[in-house]
């Protein structure tokens, strides 16, 4: 019984907020169960003022999109001196740039597909590059905005130009990479296993065949060969090295058997832990129950991080 008081940051103001609460629910009622005291917090712009009068020993983050795993709620906590899980200021920044993350990862020697950042306006009449591609939005996360365009379609996709585009005008357009959808989570320095995902009635792993009961088939440990595996938990490692996250992370790639190409595609600094989340799954696979990951990730909290 450890006795330290949490306060579970959760909800936001970010299109990701549903999943946020869902995330945050499921935590502060493990860590409950763990015997830490526990506040949950639903963020707001006030949450500053909020976490100077609670005061908690550690805020653990469950807020994911914009503000809550872009560095700014981490820059608030070390400022307020209160340490927190996950990883810090710019390692949270430079995960949720995917353009400044895939040019870190690259660096390393991590292989990414062929990439344009532009102007989402500035993508009109022509393909700007030949199909097919994938259009992300460079800032968010849950699969919000991604648009596959295939090789039979004559236009880019006009929802870019649209007023109902709601994603940022910079955006992401990257070398459609076919074949299967694996990920792997790191915990501390070590590498947990690799998942596949197989969505099912989705046409890729979107915001409901993420979060909706029955939206996909997770299987872990993913059945590939046992290099291809290895290579993955290898480069989960130096991406998460290299961008300098803490705490745990999620990177996802994506297999073509029939060429043998591994493409690394982001990764994740703040993983979901709703009910069908990779990462507890994950966790539990290597032998941890949900509780016993969560309190891993509660005594490593820090600030500065």
């Amino acid at each position: 019984m450890s006795g330290k008081h949490v306060a579970v940051l959760m909800g936001g103001f970010s299109s990701e907020r549903p999943v946020s609460l869902s995330s945050g629910a499921a935590c502060a009622a493990a860590l409950e169960e763990e015997g830490y005291r526990v506040t949950r917090v639903d963020v707001d712009r006030t949450v500053a003022s909020v976490l100077a009068d609670l005061r908690p020993d550690v805020a653990f983050n469950a807020l994911h999109g914009p503000y809550g795993e872009d560095g700014s709620i981490q820059g608030i906590l070390d400022y307020l001196e209160i340490p927190y899980t996950h990883s810090g200021v710019l390692a949270s920044a430079l995960a949720m740039d995917k353009a400044l993350a895939k040019h870190v990862a690259k660096a390393a020697g991590i292989p990414v597909a062929e990439t344009l950042i532009m102007d989402r306006h500035a993508i009109t009449g022509a393909h700007p590059m030949p199909a097919p591609y994938v259009v992300k939005p460079v800032r968010e996360g849950s699969s919000f905005g991604i648009v596959i365009v295939k090789e039979d379609q004559s236009h880019p996709p006009q929802i870019l130009s649209s007023s109902e585009w709601r994603y940022g005008d910079r955006v992401m357009v990257e070398r459609y990479i076919p074949g299967r959808e694996l990920t792997c989570g790191v915990m501390g320095e070590e590498a947990l296993g690799v998942t596949e995902i197989i969505p099912l009635g989705h046409a890729f792993y979107d915001y409901d065949a993420k979060y909706v009961k029955g939206g996909s088939q997770h299987v872990i440990p993913a059945q590939i060969l046992p290099d291809v595996y290895q290579t993955i938990q290898r480069l989960a490692v130096t991406a998460h090295q290299a961008l300098g996250c803490r705490g745990v992370s999620r990177s996802d790639f994506r297999f073509d058997e029939r060429s043998g190409e591994l493409i690394w595609l982001e990764i994740n600094t703040q993983p979901g832990m709703t009910p069908t989340s990779l990462l507890p799954e994950m966790a539990a696979h290597a032998g941890y129950r949900f509780g016993e990951f969560l309190s891993w990730m509660v005594e490593d909290a820090s600030c500065l991080r």
